[in-house]
């Protein structure tokens, strides 16, 4: 058994490292660690980077230089719980430059990993136990590409 707890790989195309600098420059409180290389053995180019491990906020990642068969899907994606409106501009700024905003606050980054990026007052707007004020709640977001906390509220209070 295992005291490590979990870490999750990344497949790329040759792209790992730099992806991995990429996420800790997003994300404070990260940092990179070991770099393991590929030997004369392969599969890839001897000397070339093979993983690099990285953790972001306390989540533990392996970048895998796997090559072209398999890439990312919105079937995964990590949740961002943003703690006001500026955190959510934040990291919808930072993951959408090179790639691409999504519905309801998921955002692809340049590297084809989806996010959510979700202001923690979501839940609990959506979860009202008043059910018409969580269906406008759940409504407005529907119409929304990067979440507006005010406008959420704002949906969520009328009535």
């Amino acid at each position: 058994m295992t005291t490590e707890g979990f870490t999750t790989c990344l497949w790329f195309d040759g792209q790992a490292e730099e992806a991995a600098e990429y996420y800790v420059s997003v994300f404070k409180n990260s940092r990179l660690g070991g770099i393991a290389r590929y030997n004369e053995a392969g599969p890839g180019p001897a000397g070339s980077v093979m993983t690099v491990e990285f953790e972001l906020n306390g989540q533990k990642f392996v970048g895998l230089n796997g090559g072209p068969e398999f890439t990312f899907d919105e079937a995964v994606s990590f949740q961002i719980r943003c703690a006001d409106q500026a955190e959510v501009d934040y990291y919808w700024a930072a993951l959408t430059d090179g790639g691409e905003e999504g519905p309801c606050g998921w955002v692809k980054d340049r590297y084809g990993l989806s996010w959510q990026v979700v202001p923690e007052v979501l839940l609990s707007l959506v979860t009202d136990p008043d059910g018409a004020k969580a269906a406008r709640t759940t409504r407005a977001m529907l119409t929304m590409k990067k979440l507006d906390i005010a406008a959420l509220r704002k949906a969520h209070d009328e009535g």
